[in-house]
């Protein structure tokens, strides 16, 4: 009796354990393919980028691919539009708005989390509210205010508006917040002020969550369109996503050179995002246990 109820539990246990295996590879193909989705449209629209643009009025074949492979597309981009100088004035205004910022955000994050003032939690909220406010609706006032102020085909009137962030100083807060407070007091005992405990502890100690917020800007500052397209009036002003609406014209589309040009506009992001995946999600889930 005694050996058949040992060997019922084993093959229960054996039954469970291939069951909890087949889901696993389950899991797995699912993601997979979800993963293959997700991504083939990015691949073909590389691979088609180097057809000429004769072969993409219809579905080209692989072979066609293969035997028509040309850099033709990126040549005429090149020689076309100044790329090179659309992608300095992007990365040019991720630099300003990503050091501002971080820095604007860190001193109201320390401010919200280790002093109590009149009106903290109003002022606190009020920065939540604006964060549910779309851009898209301060737009003409922002655009008036840089225009009354000259800055108009400045990097300053193009990074002005985004010089403070309100998802900034909520991730910068709730880090700060998980912070001991007997590492601030202590810090005080050895005579390090409040602006130094800042800069030299605090901060340091906030490098995954920094990193993961300048990404978070660089992405989405790289890929601003509307705003640029408003201010940035003149040529040598614009960004690389202004430059490349260029290949679209009133005529006929020529797919190869527009799929050329989305290459370039979406590589320097993409290389960035690989980068940074990592500290990305360590910032995100930084803050998360305390608020």
């Amino acid at each position: 009796m005694k050996k058949a109820k040992h060997n019922s539990s084993v093959q229960i246990l054996t039954a469970a354990g291939r069951r909890k295996k087949n889901k696993e590879r389950l899991g797995y193909a699912l993601r997979v393919l979800m993963g293959i989705c997700f991504i083939s449209p990015l691949a073909i629209g590389v691979l088609f980028s180097f057809v000429p643009n004769e072969f993409l009025n219809s579905l080209p074949t692989f072979d066609t691919i293969l035997q028509n492979f040309t850099l033709e597309n990126y040549q005429h981009l090149f020689s076309s539009i100044p790329v090179l100088r659309y992608v300095s004035n992007s990365l040019t205004l991720c630099l300003i708005i990503i050091s501002v910022q971080i820095i604007v955000s860190c001193l109201a994050a320390y401010a919200f989390s280790c002093f109590n003032f009149p009106g903290k939690d109003f002022f606190f909220n009020l920065i939540l509210i604006a964060m549910m406010i779309p851009g898209q609706v301060t737009t003409i006032t922002n655009y008036l205010t840089v225009q009354g102020m000259g800055l108009i085909n400045t990097y300053i009137g193009l990074c002005l508006p985004y010089f403070v962030g309100g998802t900034a100083i909520f991730m910068m807060r709730q880090f700060f917040l998980t912070l001991p407070k007997e590492l601030k007091e202590a810090s005080l005992l050895d005579g390090c002020g409040d602006m130094r405990f800042l800069f030299r502890i605090a901060m340091p100690l906030a490098v995954p969550t920094i990193a993961s917020l300048g990404i978070y800007i660089f992405i989405d500052i790289y890929n601003l369109y509307f705003w640029p397209m408003l201010v940035a009036q003149d040529p040598n002003m614009f960004t690389v996503q202004i430059g490349m609406s260029m290949l679209v014209s009133s005529g006929a589309v020529e797919y190869g050179r527009v799929l050329a040009g989305a290459v370039i506009s979406i590589l320097i992001p993409l290389v960035a995002f690989i980068i940074g995946e990592g500290y990305l999600i360590k910032g995100m889930t930084a803050g998360a246990v305390k608020g």
